[in-house]
């Protein structure tokens, strides 16, 4: 049985007190911290770059980072989140112009590898690419926005994606992004997450980051079938 872990995505945080924010959420007990970068070509947002994340570091941050690159293309900003202090670097495979290549990058610059899929991306591209893969990232919204409503067809494509790494026998974890809340964690984590990705939950709830996140460890700690 493996622990499931939180992640910050700090995408919903208050960018006024970024350094605050990311801080209390680690204090309070989260795993990962979660950079969604954005170009506005890709997805119709923008949002923050390498030059934060480094910022960060440099602060003495040395928390797990997983960049979420939702932009086209991907290799030059791969190896700058590298340089930057990244440990994960997930990228979406439609915004890549040779998927192998840009996960060799990510390897060569020491980072681990996460392959995204939106609810509209099928699932094919692993049959190809698992066996380089260290995190699946299923999007259980439309990527571009914070705040959207968790999309109840996603709960098939994670027990698809769990099917598929248990078949292939791989070590690799299953992050899900997108409308997960208090009340719909036990279904995901028991269709096989071991990731939970959370943005307004944590960041803009009318409890502390502190006590919802006590309450969501709470509720993990009485769901049995972790993957």
């Amino acid at each position: 049985m493996k622990k499931c872990l939180l992640a910050a995505s700090i995408l919903s945080a208050n960018f006024s007190c970024l350094g605050k924010e990311i801080n209390d959420v680690i204090i309070a007990g989260v795993d990962i911290i979660h950079f969604d970068i954005m170009d506005n070509h890709y997805v119709p947002n923008l949002t923050i770059g390498p030059i934060v994340l480094k910022s960060l570091r440099d602060n003495g941050m040395k928390n797990i980072i997983d960049v979420h690159l939702m932009t086209k293309p991907v290799d030059n900003l791969i190896i700058s989140c590298a340089k930057a202090g990244a440990n994960y670097i997930t990228f979406h495979p439609e915004c890549s112009n040779h998927i192998d290549r840009s996960i060799s990058l990510i390897k060569k610059y020491g980072c681990k590898v996460g392959l995204a899929f939106n609810p509209s991306t099928s699932l094919n591209y692993l049959d190809y690419v698992i066996d380089k893969l260290d995190l699946i990232l299923i999007m259980s919204v439309n990527p571009g926005f914070e705040g959207q409503k968790f999309i109840p067809k996603i709960i098939n494509k994670i027990i698809q994606t769990r099917n598929i790494i248990n078949e292939k026998k791989k070590d690799v974890l299953l992050s899900i992004d997108g409308g997960i809340n208090i009340k719909n964690i036990n279904k995901i984590v028991n269709s096989g997450a071991n990731i939970l990705v959370l943005g307004s939950t944590i960041f803009k709830n009318i409890l502390s980051s502190k006590e919802i996140i006590k309450q969501i460890k709470i509720k993990l700690d009485k769901i049995k079938n972790f993957c």
